[in-house]
């Protein structure tokens, strides 16, 4: 079994997520999507899906990008 790094829960069916070269272990996608996610620079909800991102930046939709004067990026269709 292996701790989960958001909870601490200690579960047999916790899983890896390797990115950027560092390996994570988390006992949920819930943990998972806390620490893994980006968050918005305008309303800071996690970004979950196709989010946008300018000059660093992470936004959730092109309505919060224009929310923050980033006028040249759109939704995706």
């Amino acid at each position: 079994m292996a701790k989960c790094e958001v909870c601490g829960n200690d579960y047999e069916m916790s899983f890896e997520v390797h990115a950027a070269g560092a390996v994570h272990t988390f006992d949920s996608i819930e943990c998972a999507a806390q620490r893994m996610a980006p968050i918005c620079e305008n309303c800071q909800c996690r970004i979950l899906g196709h989010g946008l991102q300018a000059d660093g930046q992470f936004y959730c939709c092109a309505h919060c990008a224009r929310q923050k004067g980033v006028a040249e990026l759109a939704d995706h269709a």
